[in-house]
């Protein structure tokens, strides 16, 4: 990956709705090639998806829980099992296994702290293999989520 790619992939990860004309025009290509190079990147996985970025409480789910999940037992299937049930939950924005403990660690959606406890009451806590589920919840949001830096 050259320096026009990273380029490439700075001003899509800013801007998904640019057009190719746009993004030509940006990192100093013509059509064809800018064209090419942002196919190649998205047939290569380099660039997974574009998608919108929503304010939570303009849709009614400013409420955010972390969940960091302990497992009652790690045997491949239990795990495999979590995780197939995990992506399930629509009000999971994210999901990590982690090293170490907790085994888990869950980004949670919510409309306020009674949606919260029924989603936890209802289906995370009888995800397969759960032993423990601890609940922090989220005051403030200090780094938004944001692009991932195209230089090392």
């Amino acid at each position: 990956m050259d320096a026009i790619d990273q380029q490439i992939l700075a001003e899509v990860q800013e801007n998904g709705r640019l057009t190719i004309t746009e993004l030509a025009d940006r990192v100093g290509l013509s059509l064809s090639p800018c064209h090419r190079r942002l196919r190649e990147l998205e047939s290569s996985g380099t660039i997974r998806g574009y998608r919108a970025v929503l304010d939570p409480a303009a849709v009614g789910l400013g409420f955010e829980v972390l969940v960091s999940v302990t497992m009652r037992q790690e045997d491949r299937r239990t795990l495999l099992a979590f995780e197939e049930a995990v992506r399930e939950i629509p009000a999971v924005t994210q999901a990590q296994r982690l090293f170490g403990d907790p085994d888990y660690l869950l980004r949670v959606a919510a409309a306020d702290i009674a949606s919260y406890q029924h989603l936890e009451d209802d289906q995370l806590a009888l995800l397969p293999g759960v032993q423990r589920l601890t609940s922090t919840i989220v005051m403030k949001q200090v780094v938004e989520p944001r692009a991932l830096p195209t230089r090392a």
